[in-house]
């Protein structure tokens, strides 16, 4: 495996899909984005916290890095005005996963689980098997 530091020293595209913990608060700052190519991306798909949004701003200004698609921000639901206005930051609000695909997935999904309930199964994408009742 290479290292966090290497990763942002070699990548084109640098992409987040990591939980929020205290260990990855801020995993994203200003130090790591110096680390970047000035022609790299961050994309941010997993939570707005993982990324220092200021330093984020700031490396985008000096031309650090050369732009950021986010789908989630640091102070949610208020999103920065100094994002807001930069060209090369594309944003969504929270809907990276929003295709007509994954929202027909995610239904079916729901209602597998829910006949598995009513005939008395285990549903098939419990998260906790140990707790379950029948």
């Amino acid at each position: 495996f290479r290292s966090l530091k290497d990763l942002l020293a070699n990548s084109d595209f640098v992409t987040l899909h990591v939980p929020l913990t205290p260990e990855t608060r801020h995993l994203i700052g200003g130090e790591e984005l110096e680390r970047m190519k000035k022609t790299a991306f961050l994309i941010n798909a997993s939570r707005g916290p993982v990324v220092d949004e200021k330093a984020l701003v700031g490396a985008l200004e000096k031309g650090q890095i050369a732009g950021a698609g986010l789908d989630v921000f640091e102070w949610e639901p208020k999103v920065s005005a100094e994002l807001m206005t930069r060209e090369n930051v594309v944003m969504v609000p929270h809907i990276g996963s929003a295709t007509s695909a994954t929202r027909e997935a995610m239904s079916l999904t729901a209602v597998k689980n829910i006949i598995a309930v009513l005939k008395g199964e285990i549903p098939p994408n419990i998260l906790n098997p140990e707790i379950y009742r029948k």
